[in-house]
């Protein structure tokens, strides 16, 4: 995989912690495999629709065209996105940002503000 930087990283990780959130709130526990993230970023424990969902996710963040100056997603000007993906990562961050926020991480609190 090529060189992954520290905004990446950042971006990587969040979004696995969200789609490990959502699959644990959404889907059956016994289905769930480890899945490697890039960069010894470390495991999430998911199914395989989250899994393909994270390949997906991980794929197109690497790939983004905006590393340079990378504002929040839903302040972009291209979309990573197709529309049916679009749709089922607002519904992961819509689920798990509350799931995370009831848990008192605070911190993910910026994400939805910025």
């Amino acid at each position: 995989m090529e060189t992954v930087t520290k905004g990446q990283r950042k971006d990587i990780r969040l979004i696995g912690r969200f789609v490990e959130v959502y699959c644990a709130g959404k889907h059956k526990a016994d289905d769930r495999q480890c899945f490697s993230l890039p960069s010894e970023l470390g495991e999430r424990r998911l199914c395989p629709e989250c899994a393909t969902f994270m390949q997906y996710a991980i794929a197109r963040r690497v790939n983004c065209p905006l590393e340079a100056d990378k504002p929040s997603c839903k302040r972009c000007r291209i979309h990573c996105y197709d529309t049916q993906r679009r749709g089922q990562v607002r519904e992961i961050m819509s689920y798990a940002g509350r799931k995370l926020l009831l848990q008192g991480r605070l911190d993910y609190l910026w994400h939805y503000l910025l």
